[in-house]
């Protein structure tokens, strides 16, 4: 048997002061307690067999990727399939008072106001597979963002998509390690090396 493990990394806190939900926009970096969070996980990695590094395409996970990269001495690939979910409230304010909104939150088991959970669980499970075989027999570092890291979670534990986003087990800068024992998944580990920093604040994953 060979194993390999997959580590999906949630980014750090972004620097967002009108705290609106930024999505897929560009120009939102990691603050400074993102970039502290970034080099804690960084540090907590060392020693560890990670062969290959691969991020969203969004800055703040490619940012907090950056300090990984200089650990490993590996290069940044990047992996549109681990980019954040699509959002209809991407650039505002959440405000479920507002008339407007409405339609868009008919339905949260899809969800509505978004990309299906499905296909959400569908592109990461195809980006956490491209990794596990890119490092087969060592181990994989993903940068993504909370909902699709939640999501593929669900997905290969066998348990329902949708919830209340209170409760995923998914801050920021933590990571979630997928085991495999050659192609097949054999545990789920969950760790938050940069808790001690804080829990960060703002919309958006």
């Amino acid at each position: 048997m060979t194993l390999t493990v997959v580590h999906l990394l949630r980014h750090g806190e972004v620097h967002n002061p009108t705290k609106i939900l930024y999505g897929r926009l560009p120009g939102f970096r990691l603050s400074t307690l993102g970039e502290r969070m970034a080099e804690t996980v960084a540090k907590s990695l060392a020693g560890r067999d990670i062969t290959y590094l691969v991020s969203s395409p969004l800055e703040r996970a490619v940012q907090t990727a950056t300090p990984s990269a200089a650990e490993f001495g590996l290069p940044i690939a990047v992996d549109e399939r681990l980019i954040e979910s699509a959002n209809w409230f991407e650039g505002r304010s959440v405000k479920l008072s507002d008339p407007r909104a409405w339609p868009r939150v008919l339905n949260p088991f899809r969800p509505s106001w978004g990309e299906p959970y499905r296909e959400i669980a569908a592109r990461m499970e195809l980006a956490l597979h491209a990794a596990r075989d890119a490092a087969r027999g060592h181990e994989a570092l993903c940068v993504s963002h909370q909902l699709p890291i939640w999501t593929l979670r669900l997905a290969l534990s066998g348990q329902r998509l949708w919830g209340d986003p209170r409760k995923r087990q998914c801050n920021l800068a933590s990571l979630t390690s997928f085991r495999f024992e050659d192609d097949a998944l054999i545990g789920i580990d969950y760790t938050e090396p940069a808790a001690h920093l804080g829990p960060g604040v703002g919309l958006g994953a």
